[in-house]
């Protein structure tokens, strides 16, 4: 019988290895890096809070607010990266239909600024990992590899039964929020979905924690990931139709032709559409 404790302590060992492994990467400014990263570091928060039980408290909580610092600065560069590639996609698809000299100042409203963007986030990660507030953090969770801040009362039972029981908490938080998504005003669909995508994503990170305990971890976790997936790229096409139609305001006051804005925001639209037709089977899949 493998006790909870010693499953745990190998499940948060892996994702606080795939953190650390990260930060040459992003200190290098190596292609991805800042996702990777990301994803660690929210990974490990995630985990953190599923199986908060089964820690002692206070230090616990300290860490999870110290993650989402860290994931906060990485999702500002982040979410830069993506809207950079996402933009030069649709700028690249429709090209050839529009004239080089419109073409240009879209591009650099859309495409170039994103890009500045980034670099700037990046420059502000590269600073937080050079303070004492990160190397404190970071030693931190070297300590924890070995010896997290254990609950032992709580952790010396089977680890299939323990982490099935989180498993099925997880579960059911998200199929809580999608049993209220019909029931919500239109206005508040979109901010509901997303919480439906992040309680997914924490639950596909449960599952991969205890995929080595639960027999079932492993499917449950897919399914998990396949809603996450949906409900993400539905997220990322809202967010670019915004920013679209942001930019195309600021160049209407600038004087510049809005035309290909238009053209791009209703691309993004039907994108967002495309996803949120995917969701009701995604979702009905994750209950089996």
């Amino acid at each position: 019988m493998t006790t909870a404790d010693i499953a745990l302590v190998a499940a948060l060992r892996d994702d606080i290895d795939r953190l650390l492994a990260a930060e040459p990467e992003v200190r290098s400014d190596a292609s991805d890096s800042v996702h990777q990263m990301r994803v660690a570091t929210r990974r490990l928060r995630s985990v953190l809070r599923s199986y908060r039980r089964l820690f002692v408290k206070e230090p616990v909580a300290v860490m999870v607010t110290e993650l989402k610092w860290l994931a906060g600065l990485l999702g500002e560069a982040r979410d830069a990266e993506v809207r950079a590639d996402r933009f030069a996609t649709l700028l690249a698809d429709h090209a050839g239909q529009t004239p080089p000299a419109e073409l240009g100042p879209v591009t650099a409203r859309l495409v170039i600024a994103e890009r500045d963007r980034y670099r700037r986030a990046h420059d502000e990660v590269l600073t937080a990992l050079d303070s004492e507030r990160y190397r404190t953090l970071r030693d931190q969770l070297s300590a924890w590899r070995t010896a997290p801040p254990l609950r032992h009362s709580r952790v010396t039972a089977e680890a299939a039964d323990v982490f099935g029981a989180v498993l099925r908490s997880d579960l059911a938080r998200v199929e809580s929020l999608v049993r209220a998504e019909p029931t919500v005003a239109a206005t508040e669909r979109i901010e509901l979905l997303h919480d439906i995508r992040k309680s997914a994503k924490r639950l596909r990170y449960s599952c991969e924690a205890a995929a080595q305990e639960a027999g079932d971890a492993a499917d449950l976790g897919s399914r998990a990931k396949k809603l996450q997936t949906v409900l993400g790229d539905h997220r990322d096409a809202v967010e670019s139709h915004r920013t679209i139609l942001d930019r195309a305001a600021e160049a209407a006051a600038a004087g510049e032709p809005a035309d290909l804005y238009e053209i791009l925001a209703d691309a993004e639209d039907a994108a967002a559409g495309r996803e949120l037709s995917r969701y009701p089977a995604t979702a009905a899949a994750l209950f089996g």
